[in-house]
């Protein structure tokens, strides 16, 4: 076989035996990744672990699986309480969805997660990338994950360029795609272990090449580690946005068992026209209920 220059993208064969075995050595042992764990926990662990890292997600969805160990148990409480459960985790409209998708797994599936790729994309608030990721973490199958880790590793590996686009392409998934093993088991092995490898080696900020398994074949550290040539990467922030203040209003919601007056929610920011914007959003998103005597609670229906 003729050497791979800096301008090809390696065999896909040729990935998958480095990689996976890295991933058998080093992969974390978390809790959804164990045989035990039924296709229920591993959709929860996916809501959870949107733009959120394992050490913040582990407590709550300890908490979550104890007290919801089925949609069915979930989909019995109101959706308030599932925004209540999911504490200071961010981006709360995950938990409605959540809610949504366990109401429809009870009515529709008689309870269990379903294992259909379609089925599963059918559900309310799930999209191709959660529809993708339990099919294949909870049932084996052959589908292509693509998240954020997954998507920067590929770009490194096969495409040689820093960073992947802002939002994932066409192109990505076709990528992704080719890249994938034939056999469903070993497809979703790799669908693991490429996320692991981006979440621990391939890092956005601190890549450690000495410790990758296809260091050696990455196209981006052949051709030198050009440096990104796209738009300017994204940083998140969050002191002093709406988010902060949608957070600090939900935390007093939260904290009650009863609802709340408008001239508690008024103390937890300053900024009134802020303030305002940021409970109307909260409203107009479905996570807090507007009373007629001007208090506030988390949502029952």
């Amino acid at each position: 076989m003729t050497a791979m220059t800096s301008t090809q993208t390696p065999p896909a064969a040729s990935l998958h035996a480095p990689v996976i075995g890295w991933f058998e050595q080093h992969a974390r042992d978390l809790p959804w990744r164990r045989p035990e764990a039924g296709a229920w926990s591993v959709m929860v662990s996916e809501f959870m672990l949107q733009q959120t890292p394992v050490s913040r997600v582990l407590p709550v969805y300890e908490q979550w699986l104890a007290r919801w160990p089925r949609p069915a148990d979930l989909a019995a409480e109101a959706p308030g309480e599932a925004v209540r459960a999911w504490g200071r985790l961010g981006y709360p409209r995950r938990a409605l969805r959540l809610h949504g998708a366990a109401q429809a797994i009870t009515e529709r599936h008689g309870g269990d997660v379903p294992s259909e790729h379609a089925q599963l994309l059918a559900l309310p608030g799930i999209g191709e990338y959660t529809a993708a990721a339990v099919a294949s973490f909870a049932y084996g199958q052959r589908h292509a994950v693509l998240d954020t880790n997954v998507r920067r590793v590929f770009a490194r590996a096969a495409s040689g360029v820093q960073y992947p686009p802002n939002a994932t392409t066409a192109a990505e998934r076709k990528l992704a795609r080719a890249l994938l093993p034939e056999e469903d088991e070993r497809a979703a092995r790799w669908a693991a272990a490429t996320m692991e490898l981006g979440a621990l080696v391939c890092t956005a900020r601190n890549e450690d090449c000495d410790r990758c398994p296809i260091a050696s074949r990455c196209a981006w550290r052949l051709a030198g580690k050009p440096a990104h040539q796209g738009p300017p990467r994204k940083g998140q922030t969050y002191a002093g946005t709406d988010r902060q203040v949608r957070g600090r209003l939900l935390a007093v919601l939260r904290d009650s068992v009863s609802p709340v007056a408008g001239a508690a929610l008024d103390a937890v920011w300053e900024e009134p026209v802020q303030r305002a914007r940021a409970l109307d959003g909260l409203v107009a998103d479905g996570l807090v209920e507007p009373l007629a005597d001007g208090r506030y609670r988390l949502p029952l229906t």
